[in-house]
């Protein structure tokens, strides 16, 4: 993909049919449909996938999530990078093949955009060869306008993941002056998008992707991969030729790949697994009668001739590492509150003292997370007999995601203060029952001291 100068080479993969094609096809539209429709879903109240950075609330699945709860985002992190690593070992660049959005959006919309276009890749390198004419420019203006709308359309629905469908289309019926942060927003991901679906493509997979990088150390012999039966394929030559492999050195398997490798090299850094290659060879081992599997998913081992093993040290190492990602983020899910409640110290002076007693000072922080209005019931536990606390009202109603902050005076008089003590905070929230609780220390001097 590089020229001898150091430019870009433009590679244009030609189309292939198969199995492999189609699933992989059926695939990509499939992942494309639910990256479109996830914030068009209501799960509780909320879209299916809602990350709110106003408010600070992220909506997965009808799990609400404040800024707080984002630890448990580590276990969720953590366990995908562990189920990439654990497809890695066993299938290799599956991911970058069949599920990496850069490649979904590559391949199943905008190389469909230039096909429809300009042709199959002989017509497109005609293309490029040929002078400027105006049926050229016209095809150039019509393709990059297309390109353009497409990386309009999946920027605007990126952007409705952070700030919601409906509030999205009430900014786009405004001025973007008053949205500078969003349409600046959007305007970088389209040019982004743009660039690197126009013109980038396949040199981002060979050179800015970091798992590209560190799949040599990822997986082992016993890993399945697209492969090239050497044995079997050499040595190259025409059909006719009784000394030969069955490789007949058509070059279709390099015709047809999207990074412009010869998968009969090896195994490569640039192979992503999207199988192309495999259908592409399997047409032409059937136009020449011969059996398919020349180039096949298979590990280095199969392709040697031996068996390769799916249980090893290494999927091993990973799935217990999988598995007890998935316990503790079971565990961190289930100890979730629909509601929150919590004392906080104001900021000032730790207590005040005067004639009447002890005094501190507290902030009520009351959040809920449920689509519905959430009454709450606040008691406070652990107070000396005789001590007042203002502020404090019975119930407590919230409106669907409200939060507040209410301030809270306990004032404990001199006569029934015998020195810092903790504050138990009980709340039950309604409807579901739940119960809160949270422990404060009451500051003040010691005892002796008031004496």
């Amino acid at each position: 993909s590089v020229n001898a100068d150091g430019s870009h080479h433009i590679l244009h993969p030609s189309d292939v049919r198969g199995p492999y094609t189609f699933w992989r096809r059926l695939f990509g539209l499939a992942l494309i449909s639910v990256y479109v429709l996830l914030p068009w879903i209501p799960v509780g109240g909320f879209p299916a996938v809602f990350l709110n950075l106003a408010e600070r609330r992220f909506h997965f699945f009808g799990l609400t999530f404040l800024s707080e709860d984002l630890w448990i985002g580590f276990f969720l992190l953590t366990g995908l990078g562990f189920s990439l690593f654990y497809v890695t070992a066993l299938f290799g660049r599956l991911w970058c093949g069949w599920a990496c959005p850069y490649t979904v959006f590559l391949e199943h919309i905008y190389r469909r955009i230039e096909r429809f276009i300009d042709g199959d890749a002989t017509n497109r390198r005609r293309l490029d060869a040929a002078p400027w004419t105006a049926g050229k420019i016209a095809r150039r203006v019509l393709k990059q306008g297309l390109y353009l709308l497409a990386s309009l359309l999946i920027a605007h629905v990126f952007v409705s993941y952070f700030v919601s469908l409906p509030r999205l289309y009430g900014y786009m019926r405004e001025s973007p002056l008053n949205h500078l942060k969003v349409f600046g927003t959007m305007l970088f991901l389209t040019a982004s998008l743009h660039f690197c679906f126009a013109w980038f493509r396949e040199q981002f997979c060979i050179i800015l992707c970091p798992y590209g990088r560190i799949q040599s150390a990822l997986t082992d012999d016993d890993t399945v991969n697209v492969g090239y039966d050497t044995v079997r394929g050499e040595p190259r030559g025409k059909r006719s030729d009784t000394s030969a492999g069955d490789c007949v050195d058509c070059y279709r398997c390099v015709q047809v790949c999207p990074t412009g490798i010869d998968i009969r090299d090896g195994i490569q850094l640039e192979c992503i697994g999207c199988a192309a290659c495999i259908d592409a060879c399997d047409t032409v081992m059937t136009k020449l009668d011969l059996p398919k599997g020349l180039i096949r998913y298979d590990s280095p081992k199969g392709l040697a001739g031996g068996k390769h093993r799916y249980l090893r040290s290494r999927t091993v190492l990973y799935t217990c590492f999988m598995a007890v990602g998935a316990l503790v983020l079971g565990i961190s899910l289930l100890s979730l509150s629909p509601a929150k409640a919590e004392l906080i110290r104001m900021t000032g002076n730790a207590y005040y003292l005067d004639e009447s007693g002890v005094r501190n000072q507290y902030r009520l922080h009351l959040v809920t997370k449920r689509n519905e209005p959430t009454e709450f019931r606040i008691t406070l536990e652990g107070l000396p007999e005789g001590a007042a606390v203002t502020g404090l009202d019975e119930v407590i109603v919230l409106q669907a995601g409200e939060e507040t902050v209410k301030t809270l005076l306990v004032q404990v008089p001199k006569a029934a203060y015998r020195g810092e003590f903790s504050i138990r905070l009980n709340g039950l929230v309604t409807p579901g029952n739940t119960k809160l609780t949270d422990t404060i220390e009451f500051l003040g001097p010691s005892a002796y001291a008031l004496e």
